[in-house]
């Protein structure tokens, strides 16, 4: 009997792989990743039964990208998804298993996409592809899809693309590839006809299946708050200030260095927090467990891996601070609450670009997570003083005030002061470092936020003051804004468009905050505020447009000096060789020329 795989340095993978894992915050396989990683690893076919959020995508993404030679151009991965939100959420996480592979690039095709657009991605080369059936077969009766050099296949959600008609499309593709390949199919059930492609096309498969653990109880309240990183820290802090049946919370992170770092702001803030990660002795994470159980902790910020086993009867609140990958790790995280058919609630934090994360957890469990409000400042405040008069309340009843009835007296006397304004006095020195009233008052709250997580935009001016609000505006760019470098540039399609939304969404900028725009070849410069916090520019660092991270950072002199050079629209970094008049021709993008062959009717 072989040892249970506890690690993913147990497993036989690069160090690059092993890296990124360690950044990303994984720490243990799921029961999935360790049953099939080895098994592909060794080149076995694989027939995987496991529902959506066991953690398949890294079973078979890591085997394969493992196998990857980055000096070949050609496609040597390529996996077929049902749709085009699993065909980009596939690519992606690739993309972050690979990250620390030089020179490796994904490319996700489907319907709907400009053919254009992927025609020149596939002529610049991709080693892995990931597309729905449909348009992969486009690419390869046009034949710019050249999978001649195709070592591994991969099929992922099979009984979803039968569900949808497209297992025809998927037989017609497996007939045109090469047979001297690694098959991996991957289906939450097993129908009749997935099996019989199995049995068709995969060579002695070994079989693997998963039951999930996708049950959660029924006693926890279950919440989502939609909210933009650099807004997460505030957030937190309101809902512990608001909640009624708050008594103590695990909030979690995906990474062990974040639990450090919220652990020492929630600290900074008043609150009794400590963090909880693989990196702890034995004896320190006992300790910190025991802390919590005798209510010297309140709050605990842990790792998925370091949380597992904790049982304490008074973690009322679990906040899923970064949301899980997948949903095994999330019904395991909520499970840390609501024990022994206890009452408990759990809070999960959306940025605006994990919609597809929440659908697919309410998807697995088969439970609806309701919308959470966030509390305003006044809400905050209003809980503050509620919560100031109580404790006053207990001390007149319970306490034998004399010596400070004398003390007020004395005070009183001297100071020829009313006692209500004493009282006053005593109030501001007791909430100085929690105050009743809190700051910025007039200012914008972000709790305003529209359903999608945006801030509300503001009335439209009229007409007549718009020329001063932008003279303004340029003024304060002048004045405010710094150049920031982000690697993202034309060679990655990337569009003004896309940049604004990247950072509006994940750093919760207005667009108005946002300046110029210029466009080079393997690079961008955009005017930001020249204030960022730290914090935020760690968000745009790893934020991504067209599956490229912004790495982003102050311009250099000589970028600076390039951009005043710039002659307009037609400038440096700019000009773009004239393209021939686009015709629209059975559904795609075509040139007047052609592309040399009539396409075939489009598929969904």
């Amino acid at each position: 009997m072989t040892a249970p795989i506890e690690r993913f340095d147990q497993l036989d993978l690069q160090a690059p792989l092993l890296a990124a894992l360690a950044e990303i915050g994984y720490e243990t396989p799921s029961p999935i990743q360790a049953a099939c990683i080895p098994l592909l690893l060794a080149g076995h076919d694989i027939l995987g039964e496991a529902q959506t959020g066991t953690g398949k995508t890294a079973a078979f993404a890591l085997p394969a990208l493992d196998r990857v030679d980055v000096t070949k151009r050609n496609p040597q991965v390529l996996v077929l998804a049902p749709t085009r939100e699993l065909a980009i959420q596939v690519a992606e996480a690739f993309q972050r298993y690979a990250s620390k592979i030089p020179g490796f690039h994904v490319l996700p095709i489907y319907g709907g996409q400009s053919m254009v657009v992927q025609l020149r991605q596939l002529q610049r080369g991709a080693h892995v592809v990931v597309g729905t059936p449909g348009r992969v077969m486009d690419h390869i009766e046009r034949k710019s899809l050249n999978l001649d050099g195709l070592t591994t296949l991969i099929l992922d959600e099979a009984d979803e693309m039968l569900r949808m008609g497209f297992i025809d499309d998927v037989e017609w593709i497996l007939e045109r590839i090469p047979t001297e390949r690694q098959t991996a199919l991957f289906s939450a059930t097993m129908p009749d006809a997935i099996r019989r492609v199995a049995h068709r096309y995969l060579r002695d498969p070994k079989e693997v299946k998963i039951k999930s653990a996708t049950s959660t109880v029924s006693t926890i309240h279950q919440r989502f708050l939609q909210i933009a990183g650099p807004h997460k820290l505030d957030a937190l802090t309101r809902i512990l200030e608001v909640e009624d049946e708050f008594d103590a919370a695990i909030v979690f992170v995906r990474t062990k260095t974040a639990t450090v770092e919220l652990a020492e702001k929630l600290e900074a803030r008043g609150y009794a927090a400590a963090c909880l990660n693989g990196d702890m002795t034995q004896q320190l994470r006992e300790r910190v467990i025991e802390q919590l159980k005798n209510k010297t902790l309140d709050i605990v910020v842990a790792t998925d891996v370091a949380a597992r086993g904790i049982d304490v009867p008074r973690v009322s609140h679990v906040i899923n601070y970064d949301i899980p990958y997948d949903t095994e790790a999330y019904v395991h995280r909520i499970g840390r609450t609501g024990r022994a058919g206890r009452a408990g609630n759990a809070i999960l934090f959306v940025a605006p670009r994990e919609n597809h994360l929440l659908r697919q957890i309410e998807r697995a469990t088969r439970q609806p997570i309701e919308p959470l409000k966030l509390p305003s400042r006044e809400a905050v405040a209003d809980k503050r003083v509620a919560s100031f008069r109580q404790q006053v309340a207990e001390v007149l009843e319970s306490e034998d005030l004399g010596f400070f009835l004398n003390v007020i007296a004395g005070m009183e006397d001297n100071n020829d002061a009313d006692i209500r304004e004493i009282a006053a006095a005593l109030a501001y020195l007791a909430q100085k470092d929690r105050p009743l009233q809190l700051p910025d008052a007039g200012k914008p709250d972000f709790a305003q936020m529209s359903a999608s997580g945006k801030p509300e935009r503001p009335a439209r001016e009229p007409r007549e003051n718009r020329g001063e609000i932008l003279e303004r505006r340029r003024d304060y760019a002048e004045g405010r804004l710094a150049r920031y470098r982000i690697d993202v540039g034309r060679e990655h399609m990337a569009s003004p468009k896309d940049i604004v939304g990247a950072i509006a969404n994940e750093a919760g900028l207005e667009s108005r905050f946002i300046g110029q725009i210029n466009l080079f070849e393997d690079y961008s410069t955009v005017e930001l505020p020249s204030d960022l916090s730290n914090e935020v520019l760690q968000i745009l660092r790893r934020a991504r447009v067209r599956q490229q991270p912004l790495n982003i950072r102050l311009a250099s002199p000589e970028e600076a000096s390039r951009e005043r050079g710039r002659a307009g629209p037609g400038g440096p970094g700019r000009s773009a060789p004239p393209r021939k008049p686009f015709r629209k021709e059975g559904g795609f993008d075509r040139p007047a020329g052609g592309f040399g062959k009539p396409p075939r009717k489009p598929r969904p």
